[in-house]
């Protein structure tokens, strides 16, 4: 039995997508999502292919069930070695139409979600003294984006606190790793208008992000263009920064000019 990842988020887009990868490259696969038929399916193409796989429907918001999970893959594929917490939402915020609400549901599933994969599966690496976790964080957390709050927030929350968990478990055996893409061709970016600069394919970014967790990268931002551009805006200063930025909102939504 290979090496167990256990994905969450698996059953479209990166997740998907990366548990081909790693398939291929001699893991055995945890696949976890909401929905039954495509976890089902992609188990049944990663088993006919001469890879191991199993799946489990969980909401990476439902701690309790989440664990439930976990717990049973790895009773059916072995202990896990690699956590790759992967789900995520996207939603825009306006501020004429600004909905608290919704804040905490994309914060729920894009960081509580993280934290929630991460403990169903910490107390064992800590027992074995090894492992490696891993989050699918975003760029969009290197800087408030316009009408992307709650989504930069949430991805910036993901960022900061894999960056203090990779301080505290690196000396126990246990490699952190913070995965930055930028603009994915998923489902969750159709009907974007903004433009969408390096855009890349889930497929060249699982092959990317494979090669980071391979060599237990800390931190692992794709592509190099935009990890350049992210590095400085950065280091804009605000009053720059907000007048670049504000040309990405809808003219509808705009008020008077900063």
């Amino acid at each position: 039995m290979g090496y167990h990842a256990i994905i969450t988020g698996a059953s479209a887009g990166i997740g998907a997508s990366l548990a081909r990868e790693l398939s291929s490259r001699g893991y055995s696969v945890g696949l976890l999502a909401r929905r039954a038929e495509p976890l089902e399916a992609l188990a049944e193409e990663l088993n006919a292919g001469g890879g191991q796989a199993a799946w489990r429907t969980a909401d990476v918001t439902d701690r309790e069930g989440l664990g439930e999970a976990v717990a049973e893959l790895e009773a059916e594929l072995g202990p896990c070695e690699l956590m790759v917490a992967n789900a995520g939402v996207i939603g825009l915020q306006f501020a004429d139409t600004f909905d608290g609400g919704e804040v905490a549901r994309i914060m729920d599933v894009n960081f509580n979600g993280v934290v929630y994969s991460i403990e169903a599966v910490l107390p064992g690496m800590l027992e074995r003294g090894r492992g490696q976790l891993v989050a699918i964080s975003s760029v969009a957390g290197f800087r408030g984006l316009p009408t992307w709050s709650a989504y930069s927030a949430s991805k910036a929350a993901v960022s900061t606190f894999m960056e203090a968990m990779r301080v505290e478990l690196g000396p126990r055996g246990i490699a952190c790793t913070t995965v930055q893409p930028g603009f994915i061709d998923t489902d969750l970016v159709k009907g974007n208008k903004n433009p969408m600069p390096f855009l890349l394919t889930p497929e060249e970014l699982s092959r990317r992000v494979a090669g980071a967790i391979q060599g237990r990268a800390g931190e692992f931002t794709v592509p190099w263009q935009m990890k350049g551009l992210m590095w400085l805006t950065r280091r804009l200063p605000n009053w720059l920064y907000d007048r670049v930025m504000y040309s990405s909102v809808p003219k509808s939504r705009r008020g008077p000019k900063p």
